[in-house]
């Protein structure tokens, strides 16, 4: 771990005081660096538009249809003010096969009003087909909803629950409090409806939620209790800590699924990373060394998280679901991304959160144990920062040879693809 990984870990028990510290210790960094804008074979995608921001959202979903012809975005008008804006947001498909200056390759096909800048609105193709239906969240009527929507027929489905996370299969999804996210978190949670839970450290209410997408059905899957019950640790007992979740995410085969359970103490942060059944019986502690931050199913039972093992420190480990076995790859990437597997699990990209200069580097390893190759670097402005900060949140096309991420580099807000092979 370097120094300055190692003050930042330190800094973590104390968010305030570490947000002020990273940007000095970032605007003077940056006056003394060489000054770079872009390096790579990238290609903007969405609309040479410097009066909106144009994004996808998380790393774990693709924006592309199943030919990857077709790719999804969002175009809102400010992202760097608010993590969770309070007006709607157009959701866009683009025809990458016509040209940039065709007024038919960008075309508005519905708008959310439950987006943040981090996650979007879980804007995505519905499996199996991944070919004409999309799903994302809204607020309607008071209350949270997500939609399925037929391209072909402009037919919307409405599913009382928002989703978080959708099997491949497209007949599953999770969820959770989007409310209770956004108070704790605000730039993964929704704005739009008063969180029940508000000032309660431990409720003694539902954490995740099952949803059929086929009938529509949503039910109670797993309770804080229930989380903050098993294989109790001390902290948790605290009387002031204070419990949430996140990052659930299916596994390929929608037979388990993973969840990140964290508990704060005054402005400490604990994490563990569980695995359960998609029906939340056989819960297992995967990961317990207090952090554990970005995650993927490599298969059915293998899953690469950047974390902490306190036997070897913080980097990317992969570990096999239900045991103890681990192994850590790529011991020179130190810090913290967002990883994925190409869909022919032949190749992993991660990004980096900005430097010293404030550049974001995007890396490609062929394997676990190969040497990372950067395939694109791009700046970072100061005036997208902590919350509201944009990663690349990269994300692979369905022929595993092409990668769209998130970026600032122009100024605004932009979808972007790179070739990898």
């Amino acid at each position: 771990m370097s120094f300055e990984q190692r003050i930042n870990y330190q800094l973590n028990k104390y968010p305030k005081v570490k947000k002020i510290a990273k940007t000095l210790y970032q605007r003077i960094m940056y006056e003394l660096s060489p000054k770079i804008k872009s390096e790579g074979s990238i290609v903007r995608v969405s609309p040479d538009d410097d009066t909106h921001e144009y994004f996808f959202g998380y790393y774990d979903k693709s924006p592309w249809d199943i030919t990857d012809r077709y790719i999804l975005c969002l175009r809102a008008n400010n992202t760097w003010s608010d993590v969770s804006p309070k007006e709607k947001a157009d959701i866009l498909l683009i025809d990458t096969y016509l040209p940039i200056d065709d007024e038919k390759r960008v075309q508005k096909i519905a708008e959310t009003s439950s987006w943040n800048v981090q996650q979007a609105c879980m804007l995505q193709w519905l499996g199996p087909d991944y070919a004409s239906r999309i799903i994302f969240n809204d607020c309607r009527d008071g209350q949270y909803v997500s939609i399925i929507k037929d391209l072909r027929t402009g037919v919307e489905d409405v599913i009382n629950a928002p989703v978080y996370t959708v099997s491949s299969d497209g007949r599953t999804a999770l969820t959770l409090d989007f409310s209770r996210l956004y108070n704790l978190r605000p730039g993964y949670g929704y704005y739009n409806l008063q969180e029940e839970t508000e000032g309660i450290a431990l409720p003694d209410s539902t954490a995740v939620w099952k949803i059929d997408l086929v009938n529509g059905d949503v039910i109670p899957l797993l309770s804080y209790i229930d989380f903050a019950s098993f294989m109790p640790r001390k902290e948790m007992k605290d009387k002031n800590s204070i419990h949430k979740i996140n990052h659930l995410m299916i596994s390929p085969n929608g037979k388990r699924f993973m969840v990140l359970y964290r508990w704060f103490i005054n402005e400490r942060k604990y994490t563990r990373l569980i695995t359960c059944n998609i029906d939340g019986s056989d819960m297992y502690v995967l990961s317990d060394d207090d952090m554990v931050s970005h995650c993927f199913w490599k298969d059915d039972e293998t899953i690469l998280a950047y974390e902490n093992k306190k036997e070897n420190g913080v980097g990317y480990y992969l570990m096999k679901d239900k045991t103890s076995e681990y192994r850590c790859c790529w011991p020179q990437l130190t810090a913290d991304g967002h990883p994925s597997y190409s869909p022919d699990r032949k190749h992993i990209v991660t990004d980096t959160y900005p430097n010293r200069a404030r550049i974001q580097y995007l890396y490609v390893m062929d394997d676990e144990e190969s040497e990372p190759k950067i395939v694109a670097k791009v700046f970072s402005p100061f005036k997208y920062d902590n919350d509201t900060r944009c990663d690349l949140h990269p994300r692979w096309n369905h022929s595993s040879n092409s990668i769209c991420f998130d970026s600032v580099y122009e100024g605004h807000r932009g979808l972007y693809i790179v070739d990898v092979m």
